[in-house]
């Protein structure tokens, strides 16, 4: 793991003040008291400057590492929407795309693909047994380390490779799905932004006519 610069220069100069106070006690011609409290009040200070340096790796991780996924980046949005509502959709993918770690934006309604954006697969993505779950849940799953989960073969169409998936679910009737850039990638206030987005985003949708044979949760 590469520690950061602070990090490298609390845990060496603890080492070396460690290494300093062991060497003094060595050379001492007299070990007396005093020459013991100061001893114990330096090994202390050295190995306090040595915890500094481990908290400091803690709260600045090392970031994950991106994934090599293959695709051409391009946005598909259906002709037959109203343009308030593909407004919407351009404007939320953007944001999704820039301010989250999402490598890739699939919006479904009604059987119907409203939205691709980001890296674009060739083939056409169909909702599995993963999607079902979340639409009878009705709560969002995240897929934090695809690789770890059975069933991962069903988010092959979104986009080869992906190491990270968020299904959230739009009622009954829809899915956001978000394929992240690596494994841990996407945090609690990327998740609630996508849940505020996919209700705001729910409430013009149903407006919309119902041209498919049913929703997509199966009876």
């Amino acid at each position: 793991m590469n520690l950061p610069t602070p990090a490298k220069f609390c845990i060496g100069l603890g080492l070396v003040a460690l290494a300093l106070v062991v060497a003094n006690q060595g050379l001492a011609p007299d070990v007396n008291p005093p020459l013991e409290r100061a001893a114990v009040l330096a090994s202390l200070l050295a190995v306090g400057l040595m915890l500094v340096g481990v908290l400091w790796t803690r709260a600045l991780p090392e970031a994950s590492i991106r994934s090599e996924l293959s695709g051409e980046q391009g946005i598909v949005l259906s002709a037959e929407l109203p343009d308030a509502l593909a407004d919407e959709l351009a404007w939320g993918s953007h944001m999704l795309l820039t301010a989250t770690p999402a490598a890739v934006v699939l919006v479904i309604w009604r059987d119907q693909s409203l939205l691709r954006r980001g890296l674009l697969a060739p083939s056409t993505f169909a909702p599995g047994a993963i999607c079902q779950r979340a639409l009878e849940k009705q709560a969002a799953i995240s897929l934090v380390d695809l690789k770890l989960y059975p069933g991962r073969q069903e988010f092959d169409a979104l986009l080869p490779g992906l190491p990270s998936v968020v299904v959230q679910p739009l009622g009954q009737d829809g899915l956001v799905l978000l394929g992240g850039w690596s494994a841990r990638c996407f945090s609690r206030s990327d998740l609630a932004w996508v849940e505020g987005w996919a209700a705001k985003l729910r409430a013009g949708l149903e407006l919309l006519p119902n041209r498919s044979q049913g929703p997509l949760l199966s009876a």
